[in-house]
């Protein structure tokens, strides 16, 4: 049976033999393959090369437009019309603003707009449509436009004014409805806050529609901006000459798609209504142009693509980017044009491979049968290797000398894997990058029966090597090698490692991406195996395995640092989002942090148990600085409601009302005519009770409206009572008003005059839930985060007597709810993002610092044995710097002493952790944060003895503070 098994299969020569045959067929394929590849690359790699010549020239032409208009703008920077005061004296400048636009034809407009409101521009009416547009005279060839303002920001003058060629004034005239101010405008803002000179999106202008630009700047000095429009129009005419061919389409598109220059016949300007626009490349009629753009990111090579079921070349290039400005050119080729004398030649050479393919197979069925006798024992030989025995001895002597060479090579082969097991296994193990590299110094040095070895890393700094370990080799700590190339890194190390008899191998630590990282030296015996082939690609193998393993720990610690700096990114934006929470994000890891080392190092039973290693140190940082990143959710104008009556609302109710007032001025002036003929005193008494009154009453209003105090029922009845005044209404309420307003508004008729409390809650200030209710209670099928919350009955109340009756702050229960929302999109959010095993608690400790300890707190109502030691740390670090923040407009910051008074009695109430506040306390962990982030007034005597006994917490002994 065994004897059968021997026999049965193919034998080797056949395998040998037909595998020779195979691999030249293979050949035979591979190198027509490559021959056609090759002349097909090198006729894309023209059409590349023609793409970058056409994008380059085109580059040049929108640079030569670009510089001269951004040359002339400077120049007109620190022309004397940007300190003018006046138009007479602003006029005296339009000769040499005319003659800068008649030297440079593609100027359309120049202006000033001036910090104060004030604007003057000089247009060249350069066509007939210009003309129409601004019912200009025929003989006008420029136009003067002006605004001025006074101090408080009214306009007090416009002017238009037209001019002939030789800037004699034709008409004058003053529009009322030119009500112009510059400091709102794009180009305006955007000069403002850059120092160089502003570009803006290419547009169509709308009195010559020639598509254009804006380009504007800054004067320091005097505030004021000026600015040009300058057309693009001949862009389109010189993209024309530079088309190679027919087949070719291209275009020049802006940042947001739009097409600003075409060689096509098709028109660029499209019509919404009667204003005109760019069109879009899907537009263009080219759908390849199309796909390029809305799939492909600009590149400097083409990229293949499918359209329509026939494959196009796309060239995707930005030619411009700038002042947040990127215009880019589309260039495409189709492939059946291009590849037709590529396909004809491929068929040539496929019939002379067949030839020579009939050839090579008798040669190789020749040479399989020398080799088929060796190969069968070199392969037993192999098969060994194969069973993972990598210290038998390879030798099989054939009369071939590569069957030779080979068993040779296999022999090495086991060698080189059985020592790289051992280097293999410090690679993947150790996590620390100078361990491993000791431990793989160490088994080199042993492996290649070394003298010394010695491993150097790359500094940050250009041409320094640092000595990241050493075995047996006395090596300087840095060696100076003028830049990071392999061959300055070689002589140095040369050098200064005493080399003369040239013993010291070298082998460089390159990364995947080819970036050096070090380089590894032996110093190898007299008479070594350097020169040896399977040595110095075992050397290879080495360092490539190593500066594999040292880029990964690199990239790994430095994803790490990453996604730290991205999570301190999001903390400050959401600092940064509103004064009322300015630096909260930034503090309260700080305290969080000072509190978990106080409890490592604290010797109370409660903790005995407590540590947490650096990946868990590592968790708690990340969750303290992501404990408030919901609030990027919450509404700010919510976050930052400073009254009881501020919100979001439609100002047409406040010129109605003073139409109202205008109304009923009427009806008094008309009364007052009536009666003149009665008693003025009595009348006068009376006026002044009344406006007395109503004085007395708004003041009341509007203090309740600041919320600093608490209101009493007596507050609240007379809040009531002023509201319950009447008042007539004379104009619909039901005008000017959103889609969403008006759907709030009662179905019923509003019938005129109609009678209106002073101050009431009506249907419309109810804001309902509808399909946006939250999944936050605790029977709700949705809530998988086990929320435990109660919700309001709407999701919005702006009722004015609702409002104003919040007897403490400024919120609503429905607006505090909305506040409170920000911890379950905390949870939400986090909970969603995939955290490896190392980062699993992130979301619950970063999520639960509003829960209290007897289960009252929120989102979820967890107790104090339900969280960690972690999650309660961070609930006294969050309550903490809230009270002693002295950054936030809204409230006075409060003394330590006081802020730790609070603490004492939320402890007491059993909302705060009591032993952590011990800890708090006796650490004098909130000492330290507050030397470093309170203002020294803040800082004031605490007593342990006084907070310990406020929070009911009973010790032996207690020292002051």
């Amino acid at each position: 049976m065994i004897e059968k098994k021997r026999h049965s299969g193919i034998p080797l020569q056949v395998i040998v033999s037909s595998a020779i045959i195979i691999s030249m067929l293979i050949l035979a394929a591979g190198l027509t393959g490559v021959s056609y590849y090759l002349n097909r690359n090198t006729l894309i790699a023209e059409v590349e090369k023609k793409a970058v010549q056409v994008t380059n020239n085109l580059n040049h032409q929108i640079q030569q437009v670009t510089q001269s208009v951004d040359a002339t703008v400077k120049l007109l920077e620190f022309d004397t019309i940007t300190s003018m005061q006046t138009l007479e004296t602003r006029k005296q400048r339009l000769p040499a603003l005319a003659r800068i636009m008649r030297l440079n034809h593609v100027l359309s407009a120049v202006y000033v707009g001036y910090n104060d409101g004030d604007f003057v521009l000089l247009r060249s009416l350069k066509n007939d449509h210009s003309k129409e547009v601004l019912s200009a005279p025929n003989n006008a060839e420029f136009m003067l436009q002006s605004i001025e303002r006074d101090a408080a920001g009214n306009v007090i003058r416009t002017w238009w004014e037209f001019f002939d060629t030789d800037l004699n004034s034709i008409s004058v005239s003053q529009p009322s409805s030119y009500l112009f101010d510059p400091r709102k405008r794009p180009w305006y803002r955007q000069a403002n806050t850059q120092s160089s000179v502003a570009l803006t999106a290419p547009y169509v202008f709308f009195s010559t529609l020639e598509i254009g630009t804006t380009f504007a700047i800054q004067n320091k000095t005097t505030g004021a901006v000026v600015g040009v429009d300058a057309s693009i129009q001949d862009l389109s005419s010189f993209m024309k000459d530079l088309l190679p061919n027919e087949h070719t389409a291209m275009a020049l598109v802006d940042q947001d798609g739009l097409v600003i220059g075409s060689p096509s016949d098709v028109s660029l300007i499209r019509y919404n209504i009667d204003t005109p626009r760019l069109i879009t490349v899907d537009e263009l009629g080219v759908p390849a142009l199309d796909q390029l753009i809305t799939q492909y990111a600009p590149s400097n090579s083409l990229a293949k693509m499918d359209v329509n079921g026939s494959n196009w070349y796309g060239f995707f290039q930005s030619v411009i980017n700038e002042s947040d400005q990127n215009w880019q050119v589309l260039y495409s080729v189709p492939e059946k044009q291009l590849l037709e004398d590529v396909n004809e030649h491929l068929i040539h050479q496929l019939t002379l491979s067949g030839i020579i393919i009939g050839i090579l197979v008798l040669f190789g069925w020749l040479i399989g049968r020398s080799i088929s006798r060796p190969l069968l024992l070199l392969s037993e030989e192999v098969g060994a290797l194969a069973s993972f025995d990598f210290n038998r001895k390879i030798s099989v002597a054939s009369s071939v000398k590569e069957v030779n060479l080979l068993s040779s090579l296999t022999d090495h082969m086991a060698l080189a894997i059985k020592n790289f097991q051992s280097i293999t296994q410090e690679l993947s193990r150790d996590p620390d990058l100078e361990k491993m590299l000791e431990q793989v110094s160490k088994h080199l040095v042993a492996i290649t029966s070394s003298e010394a070895g010695a491993v150097y890393l790359c500094s940050d700094k250009a041409g320094v090597m640092t000595l990241a370990t050493t075995t047996n080799m006395d090596a300087p700590k840095t060696v100076l090698c003028g830049t990071h190339d392999w061959s300055n890194m070689k002589t140095s190390l040369h050098k200064v490692l005493d080399d003369a008899e040239k013993r010291v191998f070298l082998a460089p630590l390159v990364d995947r991406d080819n970036s050096m990282l070090g380089a590894l030296a032996l110093r190898l015996p007299k008479e070594s195996m350097a020169a040896d082939n399977a040595f110095q690609r075992f050397m290879e193998e080495v360092s490539g395995a190593a500066a594999t393993a040292i880029s990964t720990r690199k990239q790994f610690e430095s994803q790490q640092t990453l996604m730290e700096a991205i999570i301190r990114l999001l903390a400050d934006a959401i600092d940064a989002k509103s004064p009322y929470t300015s630096g909260h994000c930034e503090r309260v890891p700080v305290l969080a942090e000072k509190l978990v080392e106080a409890a490592i190092d604290s010797n109370d039973p409660e903790y005995a148990n407590f540590s947490m290693t650096d990946t868990q140190k590592r968790e708690f940082r990340i969750a303290a600085w992501l404990h408030d990143c919901g609030k990027i959710t919450s509404p700010e104008h919510i976050v930052d409601k400073a009254t009881k009556l501020e919100t979001i609302h439609n100002r047409i109710h406040e010129i109605r009302t003073r139409f109202e007032i205008l109304w009923r001025d009427a009806e008094i002036a008309y009364l007052s005519g009536l009666l003149e003929g009665r008693e003025a005193l009595s009348l006068e008494k009376a006026k002044i009770r009344t406006q007395r009154k109503l004085q007395d009453d708004f003041a009341f209003i509007a203090r309740s409206n600041i919320g600093s105090e608490l209101m009493a029922e007596e507050d609240i009845e007379r809040i009531a009572a002023i509201g319950s005044q009447t008042w007539r209404r004379h104009f619909s309420s039901h005008i000017g008003l959103s889609r969403e307003e008006m759907a709030q508004l009662p179905s019923t008729p509003d019938i005129l005059p109609a009678t209106e409390y002073l101050i009431s809650d009506k249907s419309e200030h109810i804001i309902p839930w509808g399909i946006r209710r939250p999944a936050v209670e605790k029977d709700n099928p949705q809530n998988v985060w086990g929320f435990d919350m109660s919700i309001p009955k709407q999701a919005l109340n702006k009722g004015e007597l609702y409002s104003l009756s919040v007897k403490r702050g400024t919120l609503t229960n429905e607006e505090r709810f909305a506040i409170n929302d920000h911890i379950v999109q905390t949870i939400k959010m986090l909970s969603a993002l995939p955290f490896p095993e190392d980062l699993k608690n992130v979301p619950n400790i970063a999520g639960n610092h509003h829960e209290k300890m007897d289960g009252t707190g929120y989102p979820r109502k967890l107790t104090k044995a339900q969280m960690s030691i972690p999650e309660r740390i961070m609930a006294i670090a969050d309550v903490f710097e809230a009270l002693t923040a002295a950054d936030r407009p809204y409230k006075t910051a409060k003394t330590l002493s006081e802020s730790m008074r609070i603490l004492a009695f939320m402890v007491k109430d059993n909302h705060l952790d009591k032993n952590l506040f011990k800890l708090f306390v006796t650490s004098k962990a909130y000492l330290a944060y507050a030397e470093k982030y309170l203002k020294p007034e803040q800082i004031d005597t605490v007593s342990q003895t006084q907070l310990f006994n406020w929070a009911g917490i009973e010790v032996d002994v207690v020292h002051p503070s």
